[in-house]
Order: C-alpha cells, then structure tokens, then sequence
C-alpha cells in the first residue's frame, strides 16, 4: 500500500504513470465513457483548512469514478475535538477506501498516514501541495510543454516552491526560484531536492531577483503572497514582494512560448497583472480544471498498488 504525502517519496516513473492515468480518465471523461473504476468505494475528505478547488475536484472525481465523498471538516469530527490523530485514522481507516487531508502540519499528515490502514493523500500541507505539481504537469503535457522546460518560480518559499522542488528533482529539469530576502525556501528541503537532482539530472537555482529567473524560461509560475493563516502578514509581506508582480513585461523576459501557470486564488494586480492572467499565454483554468483529472489518476493508481 503506498501513501500520496510528498512528491519525494515517488520515482520519475511513478509520477509519470500517474498523470499518464490522470490524461487517460481525463480523455474517456470528456467522451462520456469513464469506466467506474472505483465503485462503490468511499473517499473520506478530512479539511482542517478550507478550499475551493481541492474539495470540488476530489468530491467530483470521486463520484465520476464511481464511488463516494464524505466532507469532514474539524468540526464535524473528533480530531477537531481533541482526539489523537493516530485515534481517528485507525477509525476512518476501517471505515472507508481512502482519505484525503488538506491541513496545516505536514508531521499531522505523516502521523495520520502512518496508523491508517487505508492510502492517505495530501490535500495540502504548509509544507507540501504534491495534488496540484500533477495537475501542473499534466497542463504541461498537454501543450508540449514537458521537453526540457525551464520553469521560473516567483513568490513566497512556501508549500507550492517546495513542491516544484520535489517535481524538477525527480524528473530532471531546471527550476529557477525567486524570493526576496527573508522569504527563501525551507533549506532542509532544498538540500533534499539537490540530492534527488545529483541522480536525475535536475537543477534548483535559487536568486532574489525574479528578473533573472524569469529570462529564457518556458513556464513561469507564481502563488499568493499570503497564503491562509498569514492573513496578519498580508500588509507587511505586499511591500516585502514589491517587484515581483508577474506582468505582461516580466513575461517578456521568457521564451516566446513561454506559458503562465497559477494555482488560485490569484489576487490581481498583486502577485500576478489582470493583463497576463486573462492573458492568451496563461493557462491557469485549464490548469484548475486538470486538479479533477489528475486526481483521479492518482487515486486509480493508489488503488491498483494495495
């Protein structure tokens, strides 16, 4: 049985695998003729943090696969309460097929995990967003956008930098990360990441100059400048992330091919221009809309390794 908690934790094969499933159900969807691959089985929805896109694309893609989604905020059930997580996940775990947990410590995630008897996903944690890298590259592929891309990362060192991290070092592209001074990446993380790229061929550049990131990328890429729970930063981090506003200009830098990548909500005229974000090079809502076929994949192929 394998747990979905990080992108380290998968080889380039797997991963690969995965999003090639997610584009197969994605492709029988679309004809009307998706098998059920998951009938009858239940997905437990466990949200300690709220979402728009994470509980529509797993409540939806779960039903599409033939099975059934049960929303469970903190205060509907005993974790939110007080109870032990290793409590709960040994409960949910006899109860359903697989749980999805989108909350707040990444350790909270890998205690669940490691007393469920069922898969576990990550939904997000403040360290890890694994579900969206595959909707990312799943967007990719689908516009030729996989043969050796140079993807610039511009923002906060937060969950979604890490996470591009984890997916340039396991299979072997240039990542180029820009933050300003103070915002940087976890460095644990990044001594990780530059471990898996020794093997695959991958390269993580880090600068505080988004500027040169940017220049002769293919795939350029931003998130909020606060993300929730920093709501009390937000004032004090839009004058730290001054400059780095993703804009029609900026873009400019990049490849003429170069496409942008969001991964909402996105906060106009902030981290990325109205202009660009409407923009022809952007494909932000395709990119949202694969969050549904990806995790399907991903939960197809979960199964098909109990």
């Amino acid at each position: 049985m394998r747990h979905f908690l990080t992108l380290r934790d998968y080889t380039k094969e797997e991963i690969l695998e995965i999003i090639e499933l997610g584009l197969k159900v994605k492709k029988e969807f679309k004809a009307k003729a998706q098998p059920p691959y998951l009938k009858g089985q239940t997905l437990s929805m466990i949200f300690e943090k709220s979402s728009t896109r994470t509980r529509v694309s797993f409540e939806s893609g779960i039903f599409q696969l033939g099975g059934h989604g049960l929303f469970l905020s903190n205060k509907d059930i005993q974790l939110g309460r007080g109870e032990p997580v290793k409590d709960t996940a040994r409960v949910i775990s006899s109860m359903t097929d697989m749980i999805m947990i989108r909350t707040f410590e990444h350790s909270r995630l890998e205690e669940f995990a490691k007393y469920s008897s069922v898969p576990v996903i990550n939904g997000l944690t403040e360290d890890f967003h694994p579900v969206q890298l595959l909707a990312d590259y799943m967007t990719m592929i689908e516009h030729g956008m996989d043969k050796n891309p140079v993807v610039a990362y511009i923002g906060d060192g937060n969950n979604m930098t890490h996470s591009w991290m984890m997916l340039a070092a396991k299979l072997g592209f240039e990542l180029r990360i820009a933050t300003p001074k103070g915002y940087e990446v976890n460095a644990t993380i990044l001594k990780e990441a530059n471990e898996f790229c020794k093997s695959s061929g991958g390269k993580i550049i880090t600068t505080n100059d988004p500027h040169e990131a940017v220049k002769g990328s293919t795939i350029v890429t931003t998130d909020t400048w606060a993300s929730m729970g920093q709501e009390d930063e937000k004032e004090e981090r839009q004058k730290a992330f001054n400059g780095y506003m993703v804009d029609e200009k900026m873009m400019g830098l990049a490849q003429d091919n170069a496409k942008f990548l969001h991964c909402l909500p996105a906060y106009r005229g902030q981290e990325v221009s109205e202009e660009l974000l409407e923009g022809p090079r952007s494909l932000i809502f395709q990119e949202a809309e694969n969050r549904l076929h990806a995790q399907k994949g991903l939960m197809v192929w979960l199964d098909l390794h109990r």
